[in-house]
């Protein structure tokens, strides 16, 4: 079984749940993920099965898309509603929503929740939390494509940004920029690796879609190299491709990344096959 499953993830599972789950159900070791979900969230899970598992460097870091909830007046310890409470406060009202995720598009460093599993001098963030630790505080670089208000009210919200942003860091600071305290209560990933919610599978469902490792690689310049022979021997290639890193393909089927050494010149960074 080699290819990709898009998965609905249940809420109250791990990710690694679920990849257990698919092992005992295919009878079949060679499975992955390309992005944790934590528990609570549900949502399009990228699975990747026997020979597309090789692939996995290449799909773990793809823009993501997620649509949350959030609530004022109460602060979490993991800046979600299911950790402890560590302050509360009046709630004050928030007049236009959109103007206020409008001013968090773009490029940005984000401090990382000290419940992530970010690690300094060898340990977690979450591992100095529960020992009691002062937290040291970490910042990523990630980036925010596009925020919209869903439903104002209810403060629903959809954003499309980079792999490795913390939604509930950005509910946190949504509060933060209105003189509040807030918390994520929901969050439901739509999009990731160029799948969506709508071809997410239940888990439970007696089977699923096999879908074909080049659906992952779409958006990934293509190039049918002759003698492919060099190709399967990892040899170094010269073509004229234009981006710095290209799918070789053989009968349609991708069965190498390449990379740019040189001009004009290109390295084996990943065989496939």
């Amino acid at each position: 079984m080699d290819g990709i499953l898009v998965i609905n993830k249940p809420y109250g599972m791990t990710s690694h749940d679920v990849i257990a789950r698919l092992r005992k159900k295919y009878k079949q070791k060679k499975f992955g993920h390309t992005g944790t979900l934590d528990p609570n969230a549900t949502g399009v899970l990228v699975v990747l099965c026997g020979r597309a598992c090789k692939a996995l460097q290449f799909l773990e870091n793809q823009d993501k898309t997620y649509i949350a909830t959030m609530a004022l007046g109460k602060k979490t310890d993991t800046d979600d509603i299911w950790g402890e409470v560590v302050e509360t406060r009046p709630v004050q009202p928030i007049e236009n929503l959109q103007a206020v995720l409008d001013t968090m598009v773009g490029a940005q460093k984000q401090q990382v929740p000290d419940t992530s599993a970010k690690k300094i001098a060898g340990k977690k963030l979450y591992e100095y939390q529960r020992e009691g630790k002062e937290v040291p505080r970490v910042f990523a670089d990630i980036e925010i494509y596009r925020a919209k208000v869903l439903d104002e009210q209810a403060m629903r919200f959809e954003i499309a940004c980079s792999s490795g942003t913390y939604i509930r860091s950005i509910c946190r600071d949504i509060a933060a920029k209105t003189g509040n305290v807030g918390t994520m209560t929901s969050l439901v990933r739509t999009q990731a690796g160029g799948f969506d919610l709508s071809q997410a599978e239940d888990l439970d469902a007696p089977s699923h879609t096999l879908h074909s490792l080049e659906s992952a690689f779409e958006t990934m310049e293509r190039v049918a190299y002759e003698p492919v022979d060099d190709v399967y021997n990892g040899k170094p290639i010269a073509c004229q491709a234009e981006a710095q890193r290209i799918a070789i393909t053989d009968a349609g089927k991708i069965i190498a990344i390449y990379e740019r050494d040189e001009k004009g010149v290109y390295r084996c960074k990943r065989g496939l096959w």
